[in-house]
């Protein structure tokens, strides 16, 4: 990293759920392969991270808007037809959960809840650590309303995931060059080796 960590930091693990680790249509073979660095930066500070879910419509009638046609694509990943105990995050990283903890989201940005604002102002963060899937998506909405919001955002590149090499790797790109005052890009060992207890 360029430069140390702040002490007063947070990690937010975005979406490490089993309907993205499981044998399901959102299937993102990439989450296990990260899922070690995620894990890590978890048991770093268990009680400095917080985890954001995603929770589809219950069907794609009851979608706002534009989130019809997506739900109709994706029909089979609905409430109403899915096993809700996929909306669950992965065993390893379940031990962490508790209820001051989650950020349930029905959209890709976890800022439309100010639960999530509040709590990390209370806890004067300066500084997010960011990990999970997907990088083009969850990630990307939860890092660019992060700095809207003023933090400074730690994002380690072997700790998020992809479905798709070409857009994973491109929004790391866009990241970098766009985004270099107000985000790091770097690797899980470096934050773990910064990051003060």
């Amino acid at each position: 990293m360029r430069e140390p960590m702040f002490l007063n930091t947070a990690h937010i693990c975005v979406d490490m759920q089993r309907m993205f680790a499981e044998d399901t249509e959102w299937h993102a073979p990439w989450l296990n392969k990260v899922l070690p660095a995620v894990e890590a930066l978890t048991e770093k500070h268990p009680t400095r991270t917080l985890f954001t879910r995603f929770i589809p419509s219950l069907t794609a009638d009851t979608a706002n808007g534009a989130w019809q046609l997506y739900y109709k694509k994706w029909s089979s990943m609905t409430l109403g037809r899915m096993d809700p105990e996929l909306l669950d995050l992965v065993p390893s990283l379940s031990r962490y959960a508790a209820p001051n903890n989650f950020i349930d989201k029905r959209v890709y940005s976890p800022w439309y809840d100010p639960k999530l604002i509040r709590r990390l102002r209370a806890l004067r963060i300066e500084t997010l650590v960011i990990s999970g899937g997907e990088t083009d998506v969850c990630v990307a909405a939860t890092v660019m309303g992060a700095i809207d919001h003023g933090f400074r955002v730690i994002l380690p590149v072997d700790a998020v995931f992809g479905s798709a090499d070409e857009t994973h790797d491109a929004m790391l790109r866009i990241f970098d060059s766009r985004y270099a005052l107000q985000l790091t890009t770097c690797q899980t060992q470096d934050v773990l080796d910064s990051w003060e207890p």
